[in-house]
């Protein structure tokens, strides 16, 4: 299998009522075990790499090897940057062979957000790569608050949509990044209406801790990209304090590590219903 765009995965997802998983990770063994779980269910898997100080330090490093290990993978593979902070940001990652890219400007006015995303759309589209962007605003888990709670617009979605050109929108419909503070509340009658003014695959970004049952009717109505980060660490933190002290070092670490990545990976791929290929 080549490189896959973003294109290539989201569209028959959202067609045929099916997500893909969009995994962060911080490690090349995060990085394994994700692609583990592609490769042994033979479907497609997005490897998100987030825009942090210490990721963009070591995108040199990183970027290499994401992109080789999709191009040797059996199955289509991803390589997106999540959550971009700047255009430098994503020029760096466009520069380095990925072939997805994320902005996130949705802390700013809307207009400066259209502006933005404009300019991150133009440097990508030539180049045939798709462009996430993100409306409403998804907060962190431990600041949750269902009632105070900065929603998508669905008629500033068409909007958006129609003025930037983006390929997929990230939606604020209930949910948030990181641990809940409390159960998450999906705010279907958002996601309804966004879903009749847009007709580009939705992203839903904060999945960990959403209940099996949300994910099955969000994907059903329309969204086809699921982030999944906090619940992977979460396997993998317990795996490793499973290991019996005498035992513990750097290569059962690391095996807890990748088997813990690879487990959660494949769970997420049979909830959310992801098709071979």
């Amino acid at each position: 299998m080549s490189l896959a765009t973003l294109n290539d995965v989201l569209i028959e997802g959202r067609a045929q009522k099916y997500a893909v998983g969009a995994y962060d990770f911080m490690t090349p063994t995060m990085m394994l075990g994700i692609l583990d779980a592609a490769e042994e269910t033979k479907t497609p898997v997005i490897l998100q790499f987030p825009d942090s100080p210490r990721g963009m330090a070591d995108l040199d490093v990183f970027a290499p090897a994401m992109v080789a290990a999709a191009k040797k993978a059996s199955v289509p593979v991803v390589v997106h940057l999540d959550h971009g902070k700047s255009v430098d940001a994503c020029k760096r990652c466009l520069e380095a062979g990925f072939s997805s890219i994320m902005i996130d400007s949705s802390t700013l006015p809307f207009d400066e957000n259209v502006r933005i995303t404009r300019e991150v759309v133009a440097l990508c589209k030539p180049r045939g790569i798709p462009v996430e962007a993100e409306l409403g605003h998804v907060g962190q888990g431990r600041d949750y608050d269902p009632d105070n709670y900065q929603y998508t617009d669905p008629k500033e979605a068409a909007e958006f949509v129609a003025a930037t050109g983006i390929d997929a929108l990230a939606v604020a419909i209930g949910n948030a990044h990181g641990v809940y503070k409390g159960k998450p509340r999906i705010n279907y009658p958002v996601l309804e209406e966004i879903v009749k003014a847009v007709s580009i695959p939705l992203v839903l970004h904060g999945g960990s801790g959403i209940p099996d049952e949300d994910f099955k009717k969000i994907i059903k109505m329309g969204v086809s990209k699921i982030n999944i980060f906090t619940e992977l660490s979460q396997e993998a933190t317990a795996r490793l304090r499973k290991i019996e002290n005498d035992k513990l070092d750097i290569f059962s670490a690391t095996e807890a590590i990748r088997e813990g990545f690879k487990a959660r990976t494949l769970e997420k791929i049979k909830l959310f219903e992801t098709k071979s290929i």
